[in-house]
């Protein structure tokens, strides 16, 4: 399968984050994130292109960058901002001013290794929002930016900008850019198995035997 970026993006959003992880699993790769949730009841999939940002400590007087600006400033149509605050969820990195920026610029959504505040902004935008938590604790002389588009850690694992997101109500699955269409053939497989079991189990057949690999063999990687 060979795909543009808005291609995979379309494919991923016909899918959700279970069906990525178990195609995931299936290749032996990383990517699934158990850490983080959607701070608001966001009802549909969310899904697009990484673009990373780096958050640190302010270590010494003066100006500062302050987080995820100058991504958002740049930022296009379909791209997810990624914040990684090394899981901190003691102060916030991104608030209701920053989901005003994002939601002109067209981004899909943001996704937060520690906390965000004014959520109720971002929901009132229907701006997706995924992190640890949501607490009242501002940035402002806490923590500045340190970088953008450079690999991080979100959870344990590894993310680049240009690399692919999924998330829901389940969670948040990356999915690295050279895996991409390989990771989204074998989730349409996984994800047409487990519709034809579910239509199995309500034309009244015995969820044990549904479930048995004789039936609906695991769909593997081959």
């Amino acid at each position: 399968m060979t795909a543009t970026p808005a291609e995979i993006i379309a494919a991923l959003r016909a899918l959700d984050s279970c069906a990525i992880s178990d195609a995931l699993d299936t290749l032996g790769l990383p990517g699934a994130v158990t850490a983080l949730s959607p701070m608001w009841p966001v009802g549909s999939v969310v899904a697009g292109r990484v673009r990373t940002v780096t958050a640190a400590p302010k270590a010494a007087a003066g100006p500062a960058t302050h987080i995820a600006t100058p991504l958002v400033a740049i930022s296009e149509t379909d791209d997810v901002v990624v914040i990684d605050n090394h899981g901190r969820t003691d102060v916030s990195c991104w608030g209701g001013l920053l989901a005003e920026a994002a939601t002109q610029r067209g981004v899909a959504g943001v996704i937060v290794d520690g906390a965000c505040r004014d959520v109720q902004e971002s929901e009132a935008l229907s701006l997706p929002l995924f992190a640890r938590q949501a607490v009242p604790v501002s940035a402002r002389g806490r923590i500045v930016q340190q970088a953008m588009d450079e690999r991080i850690q979100i959870a344990g694992v590894s993310v680049a900008s240009f690399d692919y997101v999924i998330a829901d109500v389940n969670g948040v699955v990356f999915v690295a850019a050279d895996h991409a269409a390989r990771v989204i053939e074998l989730a349409q497989r996984i994800a047409q198995r487990e519709a034809l079991m579910a239509d199995a189990v309500r034309s009244g057949r015995d969820v044990s035997e549904v479930m048995h690999d004789s039936q609906f063999p695991t769909v593997t990687a081959e």
